[in-house]
């Protein structure tokens, strides 16, 4: 491939993410279907099964999940400057709502947003149930996968929490091992070796990510602005299980440096708007330098989206052939059911419960899930309806 034709795949990677980036609402799991739906199902730049091993790693490492989905997929279509403008172009919306926010006096500004934010919030419910139902006749073919489906999304929705998502995908995984355990051939045992020597994680993003996780908090010590990449360096090598879970940890890391209405400010615009949950950096890298605001939102957003990244590019390509492995093919059939019921128990909370608030909001939900599955229109047609009907009901 010419140096031409990666550079018109690097930037069709960027403009595509940045569609997303402007459009996705609903937090990690809504992302995930929007994935879904954009590269799988209508680009076809990856097939179902590889997507699900993408997604299934993000459950395992620390980090944005999303977002660590959506640069796996620009990496496999542009290599490393696809993954980077699949990373920018899903976060610059954010990031700069975000920085915006924390930077302008909002208390006299206009709400005139706030109809086609809702239109495009009843989207994400769209979206995340057709994702759903779509994902759920790919991996829950059986009644084995889809009882750990409803066993996930039963045990999310009557105790909604971090440990309860990380419980019931170590159950799934440990299920899914169980159940497909085969005793492995000769040529499966040749496969394994072959993969042995020579699918090994790649060194040196795990020696970057090592190096900075422990070197970070000696500079810390004599710079402000180390000190800021730090902070926000360590809570992105900590957080299991997504942006949801960030604010305790971001708070407990950097202490009196931010006020806690601040922090509940920039937790709740996170939320609100779309894109990936952790451009909460970039409110209080903002917040936190406000005499260099930019800067500041500029490096408190890099450190905590790196560790993900540079994990993501270390194990990416390892766990693709470890994954054709029997106990880890298990491990994942059972990940996979599991995510199913993640995204339902996530199509009701907080996607449904947050966007759906009158008979209104659910007839134009009913309304656009039946012209989605019947008509299947692209995505920039149901954003551009959904805005506008946001704008003229509400």
């Amino acid at each position: 491939m010419s140096k031409g034709q990666n550079m018109d795949k690097v930037w069709e990677v960027f403009w595509r993410f940045l569609l997303l980036g402007c459009t996705s609402f609903g937090g990690p799991a809504a992302h995930i279907g929007y994935f879904q739906k954009a590269f799988v199902q209508e680009k076809k730049w990856i097939d179902q099964d590889s997507y699900a091993r993408l997604v299934a790693l993000s459950q395992f490492l620390p980090g944005p999940g999303s977002s660590q989905v959506g640069f796996a997929l620009g990496l496999r279509q542009a290599g490393l400057y696809g993954g980077i403008a699949a990373f920018l172009g899903f976060t610059l919306p954010s990031f700069l709502i975000l920085y915006l926010l924390a930077t302008t006096d909002t208390q006299n500004s206009g709400s005139f947003l706030t109809g086609a934010v809702h239109g495009l919030k009843l989207l994400a419910v769209i979206v995340v149930a057709d994702a759903t139902l779509s994902m759920q006749r790919n991996f829950c073919k059986d009644n084995q996968s889809l009882s750990i489906a409803i066993f996930t999304a039963g045990a999310l929705l009557v105790a909604p929490s971090l440990w309860t998502q990380m419980a019931v995908l170590l159950i799934a995984a440990a299920v899914g091992i169980y159940l497909k355990k085969a005793e492995p051939t000769s040529t499966d045992k040749e496969s394994e070796e072959e993969i042995t020597k020579t699918e090994q994680p790649a060194k040196l993003p795990l020696i970057i990510f090592g190096l900075l996780f422990i070197l970070m908090p000696l500079f810390a010590l004599v710079s402000d602005w180390a000190a800021l990449f730090s902070a926000f360096y360590q809570a992105g090598s900590l957080v299991f299980g997504g942006g949801h879970v960030v604010l305790p940890l971001l708070q407990q890391t950097l202490g009196e440096a931010v006020d806690p209405d601040r922090f509940i400010v920039g937790y709740a615009a996170a939320q609100a708007i779309p894109g990936p949950m952790f451009t909460l950096a970039t409110f209080l890298g903002a917040d936190m330098q406000s005499n260099a605001a930019l800067m500041g939102a500029i490096v408190a957003t890099l450190a905590v989206f790196l560790p993900g990244f540079l994990l993501v590019l270390s194990l990416q390509g390892a766990w693709e052939s470890l994954a054709a492995k029997p106990k880890i093919a298990g491990a994942v059939w059972g990940i996979n059911a599991a995510v199913v019921g993640l995204l339902l128990s996530a199509l009701y909370q907080p996607v449904f419960i947050t966007s759906v608030t009158s008979g209104l909001d659910m007839a134009l939900v009913i309304i656009g899930f039946f012209t989605l599955q019947k008509f299947k229109p692209p995505i920039l047609a149901l954003v551009a309806g959904f805005a506008i009907a946001g704008w003229a009901f509400f």
